[in-house]
């Protein structure tokens, strides 16, 4: 049925999220947080250590070591974040501004996927001395 009258729905500006955090994850603040297959927030990892997807940057820490899924809840952003640069061959360069940065860990982007074992963590924006800065 269409709008009879004025109202706005309920919104977010699409930065800012509340996920339920993963069984026995600890996440410190800043740290890059990546959902498992079942939707629950977890520090940066691996596909192999159960990452299926980025989500952000967490901006409290969150300890959930002794609880169950969802026990906690962790406030996260998205947006275009400077991370730490892998180093070696999988060192994201110049060369690889508006390509896919991938999730090393839970403060380190590389350039490739590994055979498949990391998840894309956003858009790399730009690479400087400090590191590398991803849109997420």
């Amino acid at each position: 049925m269409p709008m009879t009258k004025n109202a706005m729905p309920e919104h977010r500006d699409g930065m800012g999220f509340n996920d339920a955090v993963k069984a026995g994850a600890v996440i410190f603040k800043g740290a890059i947080v990546v959902l498992d297959g079942n939707g629950f927030a977890m520090q940066g990892n691996t596909i192999a250590n159960g990452a299926a997807s980025a989500r952000g940057i967490a901006f409290e820490g969150k300890d959930n070591s002794a609880g169950a899924d969802g026990a906690v809840s962790i406030e996260l952003r998205r947006g275009c974040f400077r991370l730490k640069n892998a180093a070696g061959g999988e060192a994201v360069t110049q060369a690889d501004i508006n390509g896919t940065a991938y999730v090393v860990d839970d403060e380190t982007v590389g350039r490739t996927n590994q055979a498949g074992t990391l998840i894309a963590a956003g858009t790399i924006r730009a690479v400087d001395a400090g590191g590398v800065w991803v849109d997420f």
